[in-house]
């Protein structure tokens, strides 16, 4: 008898096989299943729809893409923002790539979230984490840029826009160009001050004095064991709720750690695909010490959450505990806990 975890592999293997050669629309379950020797029900206990199952090859192939060759050597948010481009549009398919190459895989990604208000919800948020995290780290070349977050909007804007063209009209449109023009973004000033006209307004946390034992978890945007036992602030968000964590890292003390738990109704594998395309981005354009200090854990199972003495999770979750000595010394929920527990 197989384990869950060698049927799962089975399917993600079939499935990738499957999307390529025939297409996200005209690929079947039911081929996935008998492609990997298993009936319709097993493939359904391991993904509850064919999206689910798309996303999850989408994002399994993004968590396996290797380092990049060589260390990144951009100094400036000029030179990193365009290395940050090369690597995005390097995803893209060529004019010359076969139609169902394994280069094509990814041509559906863009039309299925459209095609539901649930997952474009969460795509919305989950890009506005993408510009967030970007745009901090274009900040720390030099330390202490101003914000960037809208720059880091604005080129993304322009690579989305260059990838829906490459799927709807390959040929179209010179990568090397898309790449000067992010570079040009990087010296915009488009008037990006943070100042969130609620916080004024939220309350405080409550003071506690509770132990952390925190699990132990991988930081998906560095594929290493995240850093959790040291003083910081650990942000439980929704998928709704992604773009609060910027509260948590502006607000927080100097020098302390801040960890975004990503949290759902039900894991995503979509927050997996995104989270491991921008972790590779980040590596191939930004040298290790210009990275943000924040770290992303996919807390499926809602372990670092119950640490932090949260008991259920959805996708409209926003809460977040101050860690200090390793101790629970703040605690946070609801609209603005974020801010509330990294000044409390």
């Amino acid at each position: 008898m197989t384990s869950p975890e060698h049927d799962r592999a089975r399917v993600l293997a079939a499935a990738r096989t499957e999307f390529t050669e025939r297409g996200y629309r005209s690929a079947e379950l039911g081929l996935i299943a008998a492609r990997a020797g298993l009936t319709g029900d097993a493939v359904q206990s391991h993904f509850p729809g064919k999206q689910a199952l798309y996303f999850s090859v989408l994002a399994e192939a993004a968590e396996q893409a290797p380092e990049p060759a060589y260390p990144p050597t951009a100094r400036t948010a000029e030179a990193a923002l365009g290395d940050f481009a090369r690597a995005w549009l390097a995803r893209l398919p060529l004019a010359t790539d076969e139609q169902r190459s394994p280069a094509r895989l990814g041509r559906d990604l863009l039309p299925e979230v459209l095609a539901d208000e649930r997952t474009s919800q969460a795509y919305a948020q989950l890009s506005n984490l993408t510009a967030i995290v970007l745009g901090l780290a274009l900040e720390n070349l030099p330390p202490g840029a101003p914000r960037m977050v809208r720059v880091a909007e604005a080129a993304l804007t322009t690579l989305q826009g260059a990838g829906q063209l490459a799927a709807a009209a390959p040929g179209f449109g010179e990568p090397f160009a898309m790449v000067a023009v992010c570079e040009m973004l990087a010296g915009l000033r488009l008037d990006d001050d943070w100042r969130p006209p609620h916080l004024p307004f939220v309350p405080k946390a409550a003071r506690v004095d509770e132990p952390w034992s925190p699990p132990v978890l991988p930081d998906a945007l560095r594929a290493e064991p995240a850093r959790l036992d040291g003083d910081g602030v650990v942000a439980v968000l929704g998928l709704h709720r992604l773009g609060a964590v910027e509260e948590a890292v502006r607000a927080a003390p100097a020098g302390a750690q801040v960890t975004l738990a990503l949290v759902a109704d039900r894991p995503s594998p979509l927050a997996r695909l995104v989270v491991a395309e921008l972790r590779a981005d980040l590596r191939a354009a930004f040298p290790a010490a210009a990275r943000p200090r924040l770290q992303i854990v996919h807390d499926d199972a809602g372990a670092l959450a119950a640490a932090a003495g949260l008991a259920g999770c959805s996708d409209a979750t926003e809460f977040a505990v101050r860690v200090a000595a390793g101790r629970i010394v703040a605690r946070a929920d609801g609209y603005g806990a974020c801010y509330a527990a990294a000044t409390g």
